[in-house]
């Protein structure tokens, strides 16, 4: 006979691996404590790596207050690549030489993006369209039209050059598309780029300093799950 499920509230901050979905998590803790509400604060794609904060029991009503919080990622871009995902899972579409780009280059278009702007949702997104994810339209080889969506970029920092490969941190509001800014980055730079790696390290006040590993999570019972909840009442609103 199932148990009835535990009534916990609280924020878990998790370090989220490669190759899982943001439902993953969510799923994974879910069931490992036997919890009936669990929610997430922001998608991660499965290529992309780090912090996802989870929310269970009445932290669920912070949900869109604490997804309409800044989000800081540490990025790497690859130039001379394109491909039809924006990052390194899709089919290459494209490729140039990048032999004459200079260090100079690449910072001087790096603050072209600062600021508020408006940036066209990949394809291969969540967004719906006429209730249907953009995603599944790509998988069927369609492409239609999206609408510009306004975003704010606060800091572009390039961190280090070693071609092709460019590592830089962001930091921007939300529903900001990295994949897209390296694959706009690439065509302003002429060769094209793609999104080679992405890692969240900040949301809100969130870091990953406090964050947890999937492993770690797994290994717990839930006293261990409560110790390391962060209270509602912590959150300023």
């Amino acid at each position: 006979m199932r148990q009835p499920p535990n009534k916990i509230d609280g924020i878990l901050v998790v370090d989220k691996p490669m190759d899982w979905t943001s439902y993953d998590v969510v799923n994974c803790v879910k069931r490992r404590f036997n919890l009936n509400k669990v929610g997430h604060c922001g998608t991660l794609d499965p290529i992309a790596t780090g912090l996802l904060v989870i929310l269970i029991g009445k932290a669920t009503k912070l949900q869109d207050h604490l997804m309409g919080q800044d989000k800081t990622y540490l990025a790497t871009m690859r130039l001379g690549t394109e491909t039809d995902s924006e990052d390194r899972t899709g089919n290459v579409i494209a490729t140039a030489t990048f032999d004459t780009i200079t260090e100079q280059q690449i910072n001087d278009t790096a603050k072209t993006f600062l600021g508020t702007q408006e940036q066209v949702p990949p394809m291969v997104s969540a967004i719906k369209q006429n209730g249907q994810p953009l995603y599944k339209l790509a998988r069927k080889g369609q492409t239609v039209e999206r609408k510009p969506r306004e975003i704010t970029i606060s800091s572009f920092e390039i961190n280090s050059i070693e071609l092709p490969d460019v590592i830089f941190t962001l930091k921007c509001t939300k529903g900001t598309y990295v994949r897209t800014i390296c694959a706009d980055f690439g065509r302003k730079l002429g060769c094209g780029a793609m999104m080679a790696e992405l890692r969240r390290t900040q949301s809100g006040d969130f870091t990953l300093e406090n964050a947890v590993g999937i492993e770690q999570i797994k290994s717990w019972e839930l006293p261990e799950l409560q110790q390391n909840l962060l209270p509602i009442e912590s959150i300023s609103l």
